[in-house]
């Protein structure tokens, strides 16, 4: 042999060797002959079955790599279950099995078919909380690797975007297929919680007088109970409306009326005096007592008059400062059940013969991202407005809701009214768009770690869920969380290494 074709076999022993080395770490086990490895993706109500395995052959083995997901609202890999393929052509059948997962969610299974021609493949999943079953249809069983070539199909798409299981695992991840639903128009708009009629109870002075605190601790946000005394009232030296003397007076007007009072019953028993006199000082007598005690109720000569809560619940605000004047009837608190809320919705006028059809809401309290629905709270719309001028313009929509979870009145709120329907719209989650400078896009999964970025254009959002009017196809699967971490790694630029076999 000569020295140049001895270097010449060198360079293709040596060619050949790099090239099966980077084909194994990328974690593709392509046989002799070529032979692409076929990837199947279905899903049950329950999983998510991809599958990645060699063209079968009769006398061949075929190992499979079956990535199994758990669907829910988040896709996470199955790592506990008995996992059996069975590929099943005609009336015969072989079987393989596996009782844990070799990585996580990855179970490693092989055949070695005995039969050609056309068939299914079989998979039946049992775990400790159900069992499932997911079938592949029209698998071909060839009889020799030439068969397979002649029927390979290669098929590439430039814009495909490589995210593998084992990435989508570790972050929050879900999909979901596209079908049409029911929708419904949308008004967004603004407005502010109120307190529901009868959910607040103003505490007002009883009498004139220096208000003082019973509580040093009274404050803002702190929960009473319906009879506490809260304030009181006292004259505190005041010249006028001193709420002792009048108590004072009081209690002697009674005294003298009552003496006069015992003394006629007396006398009218002899007729020393009339009948009429004896009714005028009973008269007398119950207006005095009546007047008594009106005024020393919940009066204490050491601390003066208490003022007491009407209603248990939460002190929303306090009126006074310890120490001030006030005359009978100023408000000195108010206390709040914070259990039902009215939210209101400020609607142009332009909207008022859409109003009665609105049935319910989204919204979002200010401060907040998370979106609530009057219906999960048990709202109901109350009333709407019918004159805009005391309104600049708007109409009040108000909603009646449980307070279940701490809104506080007088906030902000931003509201996402639903009113008159669309039927057989396209909908998805707000979470799966990606805003690039104004224009939005989705990332729709096309295999199991594949994925196709797609331009939409949008319709009605209700601050949950979104209308797309083109872009998505009925069947497609868009995702809904994870699509950012698709965009990095598809800006990243670098193919990912699996860490399984194919």
């Amino acid at each position: 042999m000569s020295k140049a074709s001895f270097w010449v076999l060198m360079f293709v022993l040596m060619f050949v060797g790099c090239k099966q080395n980077a084909t194994q770490e990328h974690g593709q086990e392509h046989e002799a002959g070529g032979l692409e490895p076929l990837a199947y993706t279905l899903y049950s109500e329950k999983s998510e079955l991809f599958v990645e395995f060699k063209p079968l052959v009769v006398g061949s083995t075929s190992k499979f790599a079956t990535h199994l997901t758990i669907l829910g609202d988040e896709f996470k890999a199955l790592n506990e279950a008995k996992v059996t393929v069975s590929l099943i052509v005609g009336e015969d059948g072989i079987r393989a099995s596996v009782d844990s997962a070799s990585s996580p969610g990855i179970f490693r299974l092989a055949l070695s078919p005995k039969k050609a021609g056309k068939g299914k493949l079989v998979f039946d999943i049992v775990t400790k909380d159900y069992t499932d079953q997911i079938v592949i249809n029209d698998i071909t069983v060839y009889p020799n690797d030439r068969e397979v070539l002649k029927n390979q199909v290669h098929e590439a798409n430039s814009n495909e975007i490589s995210y593998l299981k084992e990435q989508a695992w570790k972050v929050p991840f879900a999909n979901m297929e596209v079908q049409p639903t029911d929708y419904h128009t949308v008004i967004k708009t603004s407005g502010m919680v109120v307190p529901a009629p009868g959910d607040e109870a103003v505490v007002a002075a009883k009498s004139d007088g220096i208000v003082k605190f019973t509580n040093n601790n009274l404050t803002v946000g702190l929960p009473i109970r319906a009879g506490t005394s809260m304030f009181s009232i006292s004259g505190g030296g005041v010249a006028q409306g001193n709420i002792d003397a009048t108590v004072q007076q009081a209690r002697a007007t009674y005294n003298q009326a009552k003496a006069n009072y015992e003394r006629a019953k007396e006398l009218v028993k002899d007729q020393i005096v009339s009948q009429r006199e004896f009714l005028d000082a009973k008269v007398a007598f119950e207006n005095a007592q009546t007047a008594y005690n009106m005024v020393g109720k919940n009066y204490n000569s050491g601390s003066g008059q208490s003022n007491t809560a009407s209603i248990s619940g939460f002190i929303s605000s306090i009126l006074v400062t310890d120490g001030q004047f006030v005359t009978a009837g100023t408000p000195l608190a108010i206390i709040s059940k914070n259990q039902r809320l009215l939210l209101q919705a400020n609607v142009s006028q332009k909207y008022f013969n859409v109003l009665p059809s609105i049935a319910s809401a989204n919204f979002k309290i200010a401060g907040s991202d998370a979106v609530l629905n009057t219906q999960d709270l048990n709202g109901k719309v109350v009333s709407f407005g019918r004159n805009a001028a005391a309104q600049g313009g708007f109409l009040p929509l108000l909603f009646e809701v449980d307070n279940s979870t701490s809104i506080v009145p007088g906030t902000a709120v931003e509201f996402f009214l639903k009113s008159t329907a669309i039927p057989n719209a396209i909908v998805i989650p707000v979470s799966a768009l990606i805003d690039e400078q104004g224009n939005f896009f989705v990332y729709v999964q096309t295999g199991g770690e594949s994925f196709e970025k797609k331009a939409v254009t949008l319709g009605e959002n209700d601050g949950e869920i979104v209308q797309v009017l083109n872009g998505l196809k009925v069947g497609e699967r868009v995702v809904t969380k994870g699509a950012y971490q698709i965009k990095l790694s598809a800006a990243s630029g670098t193919m990912p290494a699996h860490g399984h076999e194919h």
